[in-house]
């Protein structure tokens, strides 16, 4: 392994010393990934930028798959040096790295974060159940007319109040990040997949048939219901000012940071508020994380340093300037624990 990682760094002080535009194009850090971890970074990359002699940071918001699967396409100055996910790393991907030759991964969680369903402030006030949520938006629903059949039958709830009666009569519109997103990867699973239990049949398939548990809990329906508005969460919660009656689902930070203009649903009977995710109780969270290429550490100007401000008190910790932009900090000996292996490059 280590001779693989000195041949890794070796590849890329040449790729970078062999042409000047390369030089002049990689002398600063290239960061990728989640929409969601995307304002976390940029705040972190421009007190870098501030506060060192090193040049600001790129960042790039793709989504969580996106740039996984740039970060894992090669080593050298053309690749990315890090990406934010707002899910862990799949062993699939990790694969797909290694058969780039990306053979060493450090894991950085920089801490939580509570995913929300969100409307106008001026749209119908109500709140949701688990079971709401799956039932709004699954593909496939147990029959309305014998739910405990073990049948199931294409979506027909088009308004709220056909999920449950004390919902308001209004059309199922909500907008959502794509297949290709880590919230929305998180979402079927927290949020989706919970729904779904709540009907015992279905809950009991996870154990018997977990293929077929997964299709039906987790498949989002195509007919208008949910509607996939891409990376950019900020377009969500532009289109939501002019929607009135449409919901958005996105991270914590950009309801908080919109606190203005949008409120959040409960979920379960529990607000999404910063205590409530940061204590466990709010129900739909999840860890965010970042993912450096230790064959570029020692060669991309910064890397070293870039991490240490990242994994820095005045900037995680609970006082910190990502606390004020809505991360929820990881308690104080988690912290210090990641901190200690992102200094040693502690890898996958």
């Amino acid at each position: 392994m280590k001779k693989t990682l000195t041949s890794a760094s070796v590849a890329v002080a040449l790729i970078m010393a062999g042409s000047a535009q390369a030089q002049s194009a990689r002398d600063s850090i290239f960061i990728v990934g989640s929409s969601t971890v995307y304002p976390f970074s940029t705040v972190v990359a421009e007190n870098f930028g501030r506060s060192t002699a090193f040049k600001t940071p790129k960042v790039e918001s793709t989504g969580s798959g996106g740039g996984l699967k740039l970060f894992c396409s090669g080593v050298g100055v053309e690749h990315p040096d890090i990406t934010n996910a707002s899910r862990a790393i799949k062993s699939s991907e990790v694969e797909l790295c290694k058969s780039n030759g990306v053979e060493e991964i450090v894991e950085v969680k920089i801490g939580y974060d509570g995913i929300v369903l969100s409307n106008s402030k001026d749209g119908p006030d109500f709140d949701l159940t688990l079971k709401d949520v799956w039932l709004a938006l699954a593909a496939e629903v147990p029959d309305p007319a014998n739910p405990d059949s073990g049948e199931l039958v294409k979506n027909p709830y088009m308004t709220w109040d056909q999920v449950n009666a004390s919902l308001p009569a209004i059309k199922i519109e909500v907008l959502g990040p794509p297949p290709t997103s880590g919230t929305r990867d998180a979402f079927v699973e927290l949020a989706m997949e919970t729904g779904c239990k709540a009907f015992p049949w279905i809950e009991e398939l996870d154990k018997s048939d977990s293929g077929r548990f997964k299709a039906i809990c987790h498949t989002v329906r195509e007919d208008g219901g949910y509607v996939e508005a891409g990376e950019n969460d900020n377009l969500i919660v532009q289109k939501l000012q002019g929607n009135k009656n449409a919901l958005g689902i996105f991270g914590f930070s950009f309801l908080d940071q919109n606190s203005d203009v949008l409120k959040g649903k409960a979920v379960d009977g529990v607000r999404p508020t910063f205590d409530n995710i940061a204590d466990g109780s709010y129900p739909v969270s999840r860890s965010l994380y970042v993912y450096v290429k230790k064959a570029h550490v020692g060669v991309i100007p910064g890397m070293r340093e870039f991490l240490a401000e990242f994994t820095s008190e005045k900037a995680w910790g609970p006082e910190g300037y990502l606390a004020d932009r809505g991360l929820i900090p990881l308690p104080q000996a988690e912290r210090k624990a990641v901190a200690e292996r992102v200094q040693n490059l502690e890898t996958l």
